[in-house]
This record gives C-alpha cells, sequence and structure tokens, in this order.
C-alpha cells in the first residue's frame, strides 16, 4: 500500500525535534512514534492519529475524520483524518500535537 510521500514529510518536520522520535513502516504505511508508541502515521493520503480512548468520539464528531478501520474492527482511540482537512500545515500541527499529547502520558515501550 503506498502512502503520500509529501505528507509524511511534513509530517516529519513537526515531529523530528521531539526527545525519543523515530518511524517506520506499518499497516502498509508510514509511522511517527515517540519512545515506542506510536503518534501517528500516513495511509495512502490520510493521517491517522491516536487520540486515546477518553476523546475518541469526540474526534469522531470532528469534520473530514472517520473511524481507523483496516480490518473490519475499527481502532478505539484512533480515528483517520481524511486529506481534505490537511491542506494547511497549521490544520496538520493541530492534528500531530493533539496525538503527541496523548503519547507523552503513556510510558516508553
Amino acid at each position: 500500500m503506498a502512502y503520500d510521500k509529501g505528507l509524511a514529510q511534513r509530517v516529519r518536520e513537526i515531529m523530528e525535534e521531539e526527545p525519543g522520535f523515530d518511524e517506520k513502516k506499518m499497516f502498509g504505511g508510514w509511522c511517527f512514534l515517540l519512545f515506542g508508541n506510536m503518534v501517528c502515521g500516513i495511509i495512502k493520503e490520510d493521517l491517522i492519529v491516536r487520540v486515546g480512548a477518553d476523546r475518541y468520539a469526540d474526534m469522531l464528531k470532528m469534520p473530514h475524520t472517520k473511524k481507523f478501520d483496516l480490518t473490519g474492527r475499527p481502532m478505539k482511540g484512533w480515528v483517520m483524518v481524511l486529506s481534505d482537512a490537511l491542506d494547511s500545515d497549521e490544520e496538520l500541527n493541530e492534528w500531530v500535537q493533539q496525538a503527541v499529547s496523548f503519547v507523552r502520558t503513556l510510558p516508553p515501550k
């Protein structure tokens, strides 16, 4: 499965100065991690973000979001942000920072 390399580079530029930053191929796309915990990723031209179970339902009410589902079973705590919502660097940064904030609450792997 291909992923949007331009979008991946934009996410990389947002996250690369974060302590514990890493990235790797996962889910047939490209994923970004902090201290071994996945923060977000690119699947095709869309962004997946980890928002946690507590914010999951609210995040699905946001425009241009849907459940993250590759197997027929949605991953709770993760939302897919459609590419339409990622045109500006400000919008992308907002989504990435929400995921970073959540992952900072998790213990390192």
